[in-house]
């Protein structure tokens, strides 16, 4: 791999050598590398007109982790991949996953994909994905992820999404179905800048008793940069389900929050938030009386909120 691959593989996976266990590399729309494990195996799709690959992971299977990162240099690629995982019953394992997109040239790369997560019954699965865009070239980074998530009784998945930076347009859509006594946590991380936009369309249903679902988005748009934001929780049965959305606004940027809960059982408990503002200037001015430049102060602000 050059340079540039390792560089997109750190941001996205925090990758500097060849992961230890299951992974799979993809890079400019082929194989990379690929290594399975007694537990994990790993396996390409077979079923005409999808590219992508089925992971497997064996009932009891714990601490161990597994790698599928998503690398792009090559300007005009545009791709759709489809991975679904099969993840057994008792299993406690995590799941890296992400895209990078590095476009020096003029024409628009492309990354979309669906990931389907079957999981069995009290597995418990933590699934992280970053995607992250930079070069040079006038070409886009267009991304474009889809998530669907089935939730056996007593399964629980934590999902963990943060775009930061470079990627110029991205609608991602989310799906879970939660059985009974699953739990699904999800935190979504976004920033956005220039002209960027960004969508999140995003249905949590609570299926059945016993389930609870939280959703907690925290996002940045700044300069002229748009957003949406739509999660929606619906309560099936004896459930909780509770929608957090953050957000911070800065310069002539567009954000749009529009959370929605639905109750079809009178023991369903469903809560939601929304808040969209600026940085207080107290904050700041706090920051500077510390010795830290306006600029400074801002971005320590930024930090902060998107950890």
């Amino acid at each position: 791999m050059e340079q540039n691959d390792w560089k997109l593989l750190k941001e996205i996976a925090e990758l500097e050598k060849t992961p230890q266990g299951a992974y799979n590399i993809r890079r400019n729309g082929a194989l990379d590398s690929r290594s399975s494990t007694a537990n994990i195996e790993i396996v390409t799709k077979t079923e005409p007109g999808k590219s992508g690959i089925d992971i497997h992971i064996k009932p009891g299977t714990k601490g161990e982790s597994v790698h599928i990162p998503v690398i792009i240099t090559q300007t005009g690629l545009s791709e759709m991949v489809y991975n679904d995982f099969f993840i057994g019953a008792d299993c406690d394992v995590d799941i890296i996953a992400g895209c990078g997109i590095h476009n020096s040239g003029c024409e628009t790369a492309q990354h979309d994909g669906l990931h389907t997560f079957h999981v069995g019954k009290n597995a418990k699965v933590r699934y992280v994905e970053r995607h992250y865009g930079e070069g040079e070239g006038t070409g886009k980074r267009i991304m474009n992820p889809q998530t669907e998530v089935y939730l056996d009784e007593g399964a629980s998945i934590e999902l963990e999404t943060t775009q930061i930076r470079g990627v110029d347009s991205t609608k991602r859509e989310t799906k879970v179905v939660v059985g009974a006594n699953a739990e699904v946590v999800i935190t979504e991380k976004l920033l956005t800048h220039g002209d960027q936009v960004a969508e999140s369309d995003m249905d949590v249903i609570l299926d059945g008793p016993g389930a609870s679902g939280r959703v907690i988005s925290r996002s940045v748009a700044q300069d002229s940069s748009t957003q949406v934001f739509y999660p929606r929780m619906t309560g099936n049965a004896d459930c909780f389900g509770h929608v957090q959305c953050d957000s911070i606004i800065m310069g002539g940027a567009k954000i749009k929050s529009i959370p929605a809960i639905v109750a079809n059982h009178v023991d369903a408990q469903l809560v939601h938030e929304a808040a969209i503002g600026r940085i207080a200037g107290d904050q700041i001015l706090k920051l500077m009386t510390l010795g830290l430049t306006e600029e400074e102060a801002e971005e320590k602000i930024l930090d902060g909120f998107l950890q």
